[in-house]
């Protein structure tokens, strides 16, 4: 048993690599919403901005591809569905025009009635026409509801398919929440352009044009003025939204500010009281609150002054059209039902051009979605794995490292040198001051990361020959970070064995010495354990795992301080199930706490990535060098009871 190595470090563990990380706060629009047609400052707020517009489109529409007839379809029925309602108003105008006339000639006795019955056949077409309308839009927004959601669950699936096939190294540079954010927030962008703007800029695009094409068919004189009002209406929005824009924006990160302080306090609310730090968290809260009020007072404020003032120009309009349209009345170039008709087309004329606007903001934060949804699916992946894996019918358990190097920075290598060569059936401890490059080799070992030169050899083959399912397969594993997650203590203890038997779950419990606590919960076995798994202790959590790895009966094992949060007394008896588990198979075990690895079969002993020392316990203490040094302050102080 020999071993050699050299490492420039700290345990290299990668930044950040046992941080959990919040979800970066992501806006919903500064009213707390979000939809491509909401109303008011929401829909004027500039989002972010894609680099790559024309590329992301581009992916986008090759992702829709599949979906090419079912989008024709919506298109043609949104089509329709806008046609008939513009119809409407046009075609009820006559029937307007009908009673006026007949109304007229009741008060000048010249014996011409009221026409009922063509006022009921065209109130029977209009109502017609409204309910093609309705069934249209039902029918396309049924569909596009269809398509968005199938497209969400495409992009939800690759992505978390893709994260199974990301190497490790991509997460060292990248947040947990930062990926999440991809999954939910960017997903849910782009679904909802996909399921409301879609057919909302058709309706739009089709409405304007038809409209203004009525419009004109009723009077170009009042069409004009219809149309002046629109630039004047453009200056006052674009004044209000030049200066609320900042508020806005002020809003959305003091938001952001405000969420991540109080989520950053309850989820150390412990320490925050033991520290007495509630003034302080007041302190800052009512900071960040503070400003959130003053710039959301500003912003609301400033963006309700947008309808009253829009409605106030449209009201000058609507004069305008009122006395020119009565002028025209009164020398027959245009009758009352046409004046009612385009009054009505007025009030249609001026939402979808604002519609339009908003859906080109709204687009571009989508592409910007889609464009963070795509870097993350184009991101290089783990290595390939090799055409013709090895495949052991019986693993041994011989584990040889030779002359590996190894950097999770490719310009700062960590393992300058490590060789080291474990017979089958050897307990190998690994010890050494925290960041020496102990839990560094397992990682290596597990294949979580690939050395940068050198190999790693199992039972006579390069751990890279083996599919890394297989690879893992081969061994059991317990961490210091203990993970459980929202299942009964059976199917969490199951996991590692997900055909194990009852029968075998428990026998692995009883070695683990965790079966009389679980038999003690209310619920035994099928106690449900949740998200926090706060209902048990850190130390039966840590049992739990052990159990785990037990009943996956291994061939190789590696126990990362997997004693660390349980009592003397019952880390004694953990490693006496340990010991027994152990029995005929190769296992590596790293602990700071030297009395755990007293009878391994070899000791190697690191710092800063160097092998400093080697040999089993006793012989390493007769040597007094770094290893008894270790050894000998973990006792010093230790109290004296006599």
């Amino acid at each position: 048993m020999i071993g050699r190595g050299r490492d420039t470090s700290s345990d290299r563990r990668p930044p950040d690599s046992h941080m959990e990380e919040r979800p970066p706060m992501r806006g919903r629009g500064p009213m707390g919403r979000r939809g491509p047609m909401g109303h008011g400052p929401m829909a004027m707020m500039r989002g972010e901005k894609p680099r790559d517009f024309r590329g992301t489109m581009s992916k986008l529409v090759q992702y829709l591809g599949s979906y090419r007839i079912a989008i024709v379809i919506v298109m043609l029925f949104a089509v329709g569905s806008t046609v008939f309602t513009i119809l409407g108003p046009k075609i009820l105008g006559r029937a307007t025009t009908k009673l006026f006339e007949g109304v007229l000639g009741q008060i000048s006795g010249s014996g011409v009635g009221i026409d009922f019955d063509f006022i009921g056949r065209i109130i029977l077409t209009t109502l017609g026409l409204y309910l093609a309308s309705a069934l249209f839009s039902f029918i396309q927004g049924w569909i596009m509801s269809g398509i968005s959601m199938d497209i969400t669950y495409r992009f939800r699936k690759d992505i978390a398919e893709k994260i199974n096939r990301m190497p490790f190294r991509y997460f060292d540079g990248t947040t947990h929440g930062e990926v999440l954010s991809r999954i939910t927030n960017d997903v849910d962008a782009v679904s909802q352009t996909l399921n409301q703007s879609l057919s909302q800029i058709i309706t739009s695009v089709v409405t304007v044009i038809g409209v203004l094409i009525m419009m004109l068919s009723i009077s170009w004189q009042m069409t004009l003025i219809a149309l002046l009002v629109i630039p004047l209406s453009g200056v006052i929005v674009g004044l209000i939204i030049s200066q609320s824009q900042k508020y806005f924006k002020q809003q959305q990160d003091y938001l952001g500010h405000v969420n991540g302080h109080v989520e950053e306090m309850f989820g150390g609310h412990l320490v925050m009281k033991a520290f007495n730090g509630e003034a302080k968290s007041i302190e800052e809260f009512d900071g960040y609150n503070d400003i959130l009020y003053s710039s959301a007072w500003k912003s609301q404020f400033l963006s309700g002054l947008m309808m009253p003032i829009m409605g106030f120009v449209g009201n000058l309009g609507y004069v305008g059209i009122a006395i020119l349209g009565g002028y025209l009345a009164t020398r027959n170039a245009i009758t009352v039902g046409d004046i009612q008709a385009f009054i009505q087309y007025v009030r249609s004329f001026t939402q979808p051009i604002t519609q339009i606007a908003n859906i080109s903001n709204i687009l571009q934060q989508t592409i910007a979605a889609a464009e963070r949804v795509f870097e993350f699916l184009g991101e290089e992946e783990e290595i390939p794995e090799v055409d013709e894996p090895v495949q052991v019918e019986r693993v041994e358990g011989h584990v040889v490292f030779q002359n590996v190097q190894f950097g999770y920075n490719p310009d700062e290598i960590v393992i300058k040198d490590f060789s080291a060569d474990v017979k089958p059936g050897q307990k190998i401890a690994l010890v050494g001051p925290t960041g020496a490059g102990k839990t560094t080799m397992v990682k290596l070992l597990m294949r979580f990361y690939d050395v940068n030169s050198g190999a790693i050899l199992v039972d006579g083959h390069n751990v890279k020959d083996f599919r890394r399912d297989d690879l893992r397969d081969m061994f059991g594993m317990v961490l210091q970070d203990t993970w459980l997650y929202n299942e009964t203590i059976m199917e969490n203890i199951r996991y590692g064995q997900p055909g194990a038997s009852d029968e075998d779950v428990i026998a692995a419990a009883r070695a683990a010495h965790v079966d009389h606590f679980v038999r003690t919960l209310p619920e035994g076995y099928n106690l449900v354990l949740n998200e926090e798994a706060t209902n048990i202790s850190q130390g039966q959590k840590q049992l739990l795992t052990i159990a785990r790895a037990i009943v996956s009966e291994p061939r190789m094992l590696i126990l990362d301080e997997a004693t660390s949060s349980v009592d003397t007394r019952t880390e004694i008896l953990i490693q006496q199930a340990m010991d027994k588990l152990m029995e005929n198979r190769t296992s590596f075990i790293i602990a700071h706490r030297l009395s755990t690895i007293r009878n391994a079969d070899w000791i190697l002993v690191m710092d800063e990535g160097d092998i400093v020392e080697q040999g089993v316990h006793e012989e390493l203490l007769e040597r007094d060098g770094f290893y008894a040094e270790i050894y000998n302050s973990q006792f010093e102080h230790a109290p004296v009871y006599e």
